[in-house]
């Protein structure tokens, strides 16, 4: 094996569309170093799979038998050792657990990526053992926003010190393209309608609840509101059971999953993300980089993006009235909302690139490569 390049695992126990999928996809992609191969890890076919192939990032699926199953972790031994293996870097809880156990056994580096405090769920079964195997394997304990760290330091899961923060970052040159008005002709939409979009899958945390309220308070015809995003049966059927009751569901456009974020943004006038809580919110800095005015909630990580009425528009969380009068006064007021606009596009381009990001990431793995040497 000496003789063989060493190989650097990207690991997510997730297979559907999100933030933190698209962050571990860049970078796989992205982040080389001299001397080292990339090889993602997946669990099950679905969306990141497709990524993975549309991206040519090298990937194989193990498919687990269940949390501590023997099989299972005889299965990545056997891989790690077979593609001699230097460093391991695991997103979200489920594969952050994983690799710990592994990393106990092959003294392996091991980086990993928290994205939201629904990897530090209290209610998590066995959570006191999980959380102390990762204590032990973990080498380098990331959070993607200073909200996040604070968090995972209140749970008692690592002390603040030994966690870094790095924003994720998105390549502002896929967001600066014009797109054809596809969503007007699909919803037969008139051409004077004004687009307002929220991003993200259909899940509590998003709290669509809350904007489906504002928007019966706007009561304002031309305002059409698009949502993208996988929708979940159950959720879904009471906001349109809400929607009924608030008489705004021909306001209410919810079109499930859009495969083409950039094309997706550049046909809305306002972004707004009416979430309860974000780690960070990968959502929000890509409709900064679009040129999109922004409203969001004060949920955790925009607070650490936006600058209120500088380079967004901040929102108490579950406070539709609030956000009823935030989309109202930009509406009313269009050089204030291209004054964020502009000034979220700029900032957007300057801390929250995925050249930073992956500088951040980079100058780890040189660190725990180095010290394992």
């Amino acid at each position: 094996m000496t003789d063989k390049k060493r190989t650097i695992i990207h690991a997510i126990d997730t297979t559907g569309p999100g933030g933190a999928e698209t962050v571990f996809l860049d970078i796989a992609q992205h982040l080389h170093l001299p001397y080292y191969d990339n090889l993602a890890i997946i669990k099950g076919h679905g969306w990141v799979e497709d990524q993975l192939k549309l991206r040519g990032i090298r990937y194989r699926i193990v498919k687990p038998y269940g949390f501590l199953s023997i099989p299972y972790y005889q299965q990545l031994y056997q891989l790690i050792r077979h593609e001699n293996v230097a460093l391991i870097h695991a997103h979200l809880l489920g594969s952050t657990l994983t690799y710990s156990i592994l990393s106990l056994f092959t003294r392996l580096p091991l980086i990993a990526t928290l994205h939201g405090r629904v990897d530090i769920n209290p209610r998590e079964r066995l959570v006191f053992i999980k959380q102390a195997i990762m204590r032990m394997g973990v080498d380098k304990l990331i959070a993607v926003s200073r909200d996040l760290a604070a968090y995972i330091q209140t749970r008692k899961l690592f002390p603040r010190s030994a966690i870094d923060v790095i924003y994720n970052g998105v390549d502002q040159h896929r967001y600066t393209a014009a797109a054809p008005a596809i969503l007007k002709a699909q919803l037969q939409l008139p051409d004077d309608a004004i687009l307002i979009g929220s991003l993200g899958n259909i899940r509590p945390a998003k709290n669509y609840e809350t904007l489906i309220t504002a928007v019966s308070l706007l009561k304002n015809p031309r305002l059409h509101f698009v949502i993208a995003g996988h929708k979940k049966k159950d959720l879904m059927e009471q906001l349109e059971a809400q929607m009924n009751a608030l008489g705004v569901t021909a306001q209410m456009h919810f079109i499930g999953f859009y495969d083409n974020t950039p094309e997706f943004l550049a046909q809305l006038d306002m972004f707004v993300l009416s979430s309860s809580s974000e780690g960070f919110s990968i959502a929000t800095i890509e409709a900064m980089a679009t040129g999109l005015p922004v409203i969001a909630t004060r949920c955790g990580g925009p607070e650490e993006i936006l600058q209120h009425l500088s380079t967004g528009y901040l929102v108490p969380t579950e406070n539709p009235e609030e956000l009823a009068a935030a989309i109202t006064q930009l509406l009313e007021q269009p050089e204030l909302a291209k004054k964020i606009a502009n000034a979220g596009k700029e900032h957007m381009r300057i801390t929250f690139s995925l050249r930073s990001m992956l500088q951040a990431y980079q100058q780890h793995y040189f660190r725990l490569l180095h010290e394992n040497d």
